[in-house]
């Protein structure tokens, strides 16, 4: 059973986490089956960007890197606490771990900002939230990320990043094919409604 480990700070955008439980969900009861997802927050209580509070299964203090095979992580706002979250040195450092073991990390929007902030990014090509003059695409890009602005999803070996909320189902979809197959994750897409 490959493990996905969606962490979760506080202020995440609840509809770029949902497609990670959903992907992943459907292929465990309708796809190949071989994958569970495992919600991680960095606090026992969580509220999201517009106040939807969400409990997770896990806090980031009683998990290890070790009993994942992947990374999800979804962006936020900061008005709602986003980075305050992101940015705290527990997370970083679970991120720079994932990298050091060579698994997949994927994120949508600014979940990119984290992992520039741990230092995986420098000198990787990635992407994040391309709209208001390209202020975090700018802020990405200070952190040692070569930007590619106008591309949805951005991959760089194991990191997976993309562009704004509209990219949420690639990315959950390109991870799901990463741990699995492009056949079982066609599949999935299938039964969801995305592939006639």
């Amino acid at each position: 059973m490959k493990k996905v480990c969606l962490l979760l700070p506080n202020g995440f955008e609840a509809v770029e986490a949902s497609v990670f439980t959903d992907v992943i969900g459907w292929n465990k009861d309708e796809g190949d089956g071989s994958t569970q997802l495992v919600t991680v927050g960095t606090r026992n209580e969580l509220k999201c960007t517009w106040n939807f509070t969400v409990i997770p299964e896990k806090v980031i203090s009683e998990v290890t890197v070790h009993e994942f095979d992947a990374l999800a992580l979804p962006g936020g706002f900061e008005e709602a606490g986003f980075y305050e979250d992101a940015f705290r040195p527990d997370v970083l450092e679970f991120i720079r771990e994932f990298d050091r073991q060579g698994k997949i990390i994927a994120s949508i929007c600014v979940g990119a900002l984290p992992l520039g902030k741990s230092g995986i990014l420098q000198g990787r090509q990635a992407t994040t939230y391309n709209l208001n003059n390209r202020k975090r695409q700018l802020q990405l890009e200070a952190m040692g990320a070569h930007v590619i602005p106008d591309q949805p999803v951005v991959r760089d070996g194991n990191i997976i990043t993309s562009f704004n909320p509209s990219t949420a189902f690639a990315v959950a979809f390109d991870l799901l094919e990463s741990l699995t197959s492009t056949e079982n994750a066609n599949n999935v897409k299938r039964l969801m409604g995305f592939l006639a």
